[in-house]
């Protein structure tokens, strides 16, 4: 029993205090349905599986932090993690699953339902092992073929998103094929169930807020990077967790695109765009893209021209795309660019999102064959409908994007953020 005197002095028991310091979020609800998430990683962990199987493959080792966020449910030092090949995990198509965390971070996955077990990983990339790299590979790889050997129903075929020569030859030795896993997890990521759409919409959410705000702090006299901040400020404060870019521009360096963002003062009378490729809650993307008029005055003819442009070729683009259409179908039914803005075109008419910009790719008709591939466009599928209009010697560009689910009915806007009443109009 607590000692009723020490707590009536205020003093707190070691139990108390560890449940103080665990409160859970408050964002927890008793009194609505909430995603069950669960679910969410039994679906998205099951989807690995059949894209294994479907491949005969027995397993595969994931590095990429995303990957393993969408297979496990788990994180840790994200982006750090991108760089530094600390973590991974051996996911067989049948049979536990084995983490392998950063040392001392076996707590992170602490309750994690898809994690049978964690171990201290092997690391052999060469901050880490320096001149021990290809030992340090031995070691690893003689786990990873004691794991197959357990749990990979006597198929040595494993797939694997990332590894170096020293890992591909050291398993090679235990009589291991190592295969391309990217294909397998980007395959399963493209199809969203119903809870991944609704932790997509509280990323877009939190997003569209940051937007907002820029939109109102958006003076002249301010930098590009003080606007900027805005966004990862929100995004930060709210749950969210990185941006994936620097895409925003004033003035002329919105002409070409992909200027990063700066300290160069926005000026009144100028164009702002940007790209807000935001890693929100849940580990999912907001890829959401919009430029602003900043005052005090009117836009010109010309900026009001270029917008008005972007502004058609996303929305013909949203009108024609449908479930069962190729990616060729896409390409030869956009919109079509003038002249002089087709060869500073975007990359993409259209491009997956998820956790991360993610398959499929779809290319201009101008690129299809040089540099696309062809596929189809399925139901569940998230999309990203592009625009980027600025022509060859041009002042300014418009950057312009909106955030789509595919349905078997056409598709629905999750990106609902407005567009400029002042630059849109329909007559110039």
């Amino acid at each position: 029993m607590p000692d009723s005197h020490a707590l009536s002095r205020g003093a707190a028991s070691p139990a108390q205090i560890y449940r103080s310091k665990n409160t859970p979020a408050v964002t927890l609800s008793d009194s609505e349905a909430q995603v069950d998430m669960r679910k969410v990683r039994a679906y998205r962990l099951q989807r690995v599986r059949e894209g294994l199987k479907a491949r005969d493959y027995g397993a595969c080792v994931l590095y990429d932090p995303i990957n393993i966020r969408y297979a496990t449910g788990t994180r840790n030092m994200t982006v750090w993690c991108l760089h530094n090949a600390v973590r991974y995990c051996f996911i067989p198509a049948e049979g536990p699953v084995t983490l392998f965390d950063f040392h001392n971070c076996e707590h992170l996955s602490a309750g994690i339902e898809t994690v049978s077990e964690v171990r201290h990983g092997t690391s052999w990339f060469y901050f880490g092992a320096g001149p021990r790299s290809e030992e340090k590979s031995k070691v690893w790889a003689a786990e990873i073929a004691d794991l197959v050997k357990a749990h990979g129903g006597g198929n040595a075929r494993l797939a694997m998103d990332h590894c170096d020569p020293f890992g591909v030859a050291a398993l090679g030795t235990h009589g291991i094929s190592v295969h391309d896993g990217q294909e397998v997890l980007e395959r399963a990521r493209c199809i969203k169930n119903d809870d991944e759409i609704a932790l997509m919409n509280v990323a877009i959410g939190v997003c569209e807020i940051g937007m907002a705000r820029m939109r109102e702090a958006l003076e002249p006299g301010m930098t590009e990077n003080e606007l900027w901040s805005i966004l990862h400020q929100t995004n930060i404060a709210m749950g969210g967790e990185w941006i994936e870019t620097r895409l925003l521009a004033s003035g002329g360096r919105t002409n070409p695109w992909f200027h990063e963002s700066s300290d160069r003062i926005i000026r009144p009378g100028e164009l702002v765009s940007f790209d807000t490729d935001l890693i929100g809650p849940f580990g999912y993307c907001a890829d959401i893209s919009r430029t602003y008029f900043c005052g005090p005055g009117r836009p010109s003819d010309e900026q009001r021209r270029l917008y008005r442009m972007a502004w058609d070729q996303i929305h013909t683009n949203m009108e024609i795309l449908k479930a069962g259409m190729t990616f060729r179908e896409l390409a030869d039914k956009s919109f079509r660019l003038p002249e002089k803005c087709l060869p500073q075109r975007y990359s993409v008419v259209y491009h997956g999102v998820g956790m991360a910009d993610e398959y499929p790719h779809c290319a201009y008709r101008e690129d299809i064959e040089s540099g696309g591939y062809d596929g189809v466009i399925e139901p569940g599928m998230t999309l990203c409908v592009e625009s980027y209009i600025g022509e060859v010697g041009g002042t300014e560009g418009v950057k312009l994007e909106q955030q789509v689910l595919v349905t078997d009915k056409g598709v629905e806007l999750l990106s609902t953020f407005p567009f400029e009443d002042e630059l849109l109009v329909k007559e110039i």
